[in-house]
């Protein structure tokens, strides 16, 4: 199993919280002051020099944490503008507000006061934080509108704001937005900094959350070693973050778990022959179309299969005896070749789908499928799969499939429209919802590519990787290299859902490593870089 960062729910963050105090090893005041000095100490971070904040309080325990974001404010000399709504019932937000009542004055929270009261340095929202159900409604709407709508007067506010959870508006379970039904417009101009506590949630890592909520730092307020020590007992079942981008404020897999190559190491054999690290064939498809299963097969050399085999019809077998001279090449003109080939247990793994042609696909697929080899299932093999039930019926637990979102959507057209509606309530449905359902529907790893991957097993088990910091990934054939890099960690060994997770860190490691200007052609010579400096 590797291992990563948990993912918690907002349920579950609640659950532990409720569970924590109730235990009697911390009270309700002893987080909010722990949450609270952890915004006031990262807001003096980056602004060293004490100037004029102003703090945004809603009614609830996101506005109580504002309360002592403030009093340690002024406490450190800055000036120090409140604006409060009456609290609703709760005793922690209501103590926090009392104790700064008696420091410095509470204004209304109202549009006029946000708009219209003196320029601030700083601008902290602590309006509604991780507890949203339903769209903001009312005076907050229109507050919400302002902060961070598109256009409007809102937009000088984005260089200069604080989000505390989240920023108010944005559902933590998906990474939707609500829309603003009083004050117009839409969910548009991120904050520069969002302090998260304890761990990061769902929101913060899938659809426009990464986008909306800036710089994400995780604050650790003491609930981390009674959370571990009580995870398991209460069945709190935790997402794992595969891979964090650069400036994440919570370490990376090299300080809480195995690197890249290490995890690699595990899974070596004792024996050092090639057939010990695996065989993989990658069906190529006719003349003209063999880039994309070239790219994959050199992926899978690279990432240390111990032979790859790239298999085209005769008549495009010529066109594959380039380099690199360690690809081994074989004729596979038919389901009947594929049948006889696949004789030979030593080929453990098979990637169907770049530049195959569908109609190739679905006949090697009807072949393949059967042969219950592990299988990645790429491209054309994805629309080979969305016409015809009997191969989807045919897929198994050794499955990886690999779509972009149009993919998904001719997969699993339900679930692809639930994921396109706009939020009325929270939770709303996620990325990470439909991954997890097209799973346990096809009984198959999925890999829902994106800048926002989310990869779920049919056992509901997931993680989520973010690229939200490569857009240069997005080139055609980087596909196909994640499809061969996965393909050849099966060829490994690894289980389908640690592959599939530790081929999407690769993959974008490989990226980074690059940077801009990147090809597809590139990824496969970055993989050994990204393994040495990961060892």
């Amino acid at each position: 199993m590797l291992t990563g960062t948990e993912v918690l729910t907002t349920a579950q963050i609640r659950a532990i919280e409720s569970a924590a105090m109730a235990s009697g090893k911390v009270t309700g005041l002893e987080l909010m002051e722990r949450a609270g000095s952890a915004v006031a100490g990262q807001i003096r971070l980056r602004w060293p020099k004490p100037g004029r904040v102003t703090v945004l309080c809603g009614p609830g325990n996101n506005g109580g944490d504002g309360y002592v974001v403030a009093r340690l404010l002024h406490r450190a000399g800055w000036r120090v503008r409140v604006l409060g709504m009456d609290n609703t019932p709760g005793p922690d937000a209501t103590e926090m507000k009392r104790q700064w009542g008696k420091i410095g004055g509470i204004g209304a929270l109202t549009e006029s006061e946000v708009m219209h009261g003196p320029d601030s340095d700083v601008y902290i929202d602590a309006i509604l934080g991780i507890r949203m159900t339903r769209p903001p409604e009312g005076e907050i709407s229109e507050i919400l509108a302002r902060i961070y709508g598109r256009g409007g007067d809102g937009v000088w506010f984005r260089e200069q704001l604080v989000a505390v959870d989240c920023p108010s508006g944005l559902c933590l379970e998906s990474g939707k937005p609500f829309p603003f039904p009083q004050g117009g417009g839409t969910f548009d101009s991120p904050a520069q900094l969002t302090v998260a506590f304890d761990s990061p949630k769902p929101g913060h890592l899938i659809g426009l959350g990464p986008i909306l909520c800036g710089e994400l730092i995780v604050a650790d307020i003491g609930l981390k070693r009674w959370r571990e020590r009580n995870l398991d007992s209460r069945g709190l079942r935790p997402v794992r973050l595969e891979a964090i981008w650069p400036d994440f404020g919570i370490p990376d897999e090299r300080r809480i778990g195995l690197s890249p190559a290490d995890r690699l190491k595990k899974h070596a054999f004792a024996s050092q022959h090639k057939y010990s690290h695996g065989h993989a064939l990658i069906l190529a498809g006719g003349p003209a179309r063999g880039g994309a299963a070239r790219l994959s097969a050199r992926a899978a050399l690279r990432i240390g299969s111990g032979l790859v085999t790239v298999g085209p019809p005769q008549d495009a077998l010529l066109e594959h005896s380039g380099r690199p001279d360690a690809l081994m090449r074989h004729a596979i003109d038919d389901a009947d070749a594929l049948r006889h080939l696949l004789t030979d247990a030593r080929i453990n793994a098979i990637c169907i789908g770049p530049g195959c042609g569908i109609d190739r696909a679905t006949a090697l697929l009807a072949e393949a499928l059967p042969a219950r080899r592990a299988a990645v299932l790429d491209a054309d093999a994805l629309t080979a799969l969305s016409r015809e039930p009997d191969l989807m019926a045919a897929l198994h637990a050794a499955c990886v499939l690999t779509p972009h979102m149009g993919e998904f959507a001719r997969l699993f057209p339900d679930l692809a429209e639930r994921l396109d509606a706009k939020p009325t309530q929270g939770p709303a449905y996620s990325k990470l919802d439909a991954a997890r359902d097209a799973a346990a529907r096809c009984g198959a790893v999925v890999l829902l590519k994106g800048p926002d991957t989310v990869i779920a097993a049919p056992d509901s088990h997931a993680r989520i990787h973010s690229a939200f910091d490569i857009p240069w990934l997005a080139t055609a054939g980087a596909g196909d290299v994640l499809a061969g890099i996965i393909t050849g960690l099966l060829a490994r060994g690894l289980q389908p859902l640690d592959a599939a997770g530790l081929g999407a860190l690769i993959h974008a490691k490989a990226a980074r490593a690059f940077g801009p200007g990147l090809i597809a052609d590139d990824l496969p010579e970055m993989i050994p870089q990204v393994l040495r400096e990961t060892a």
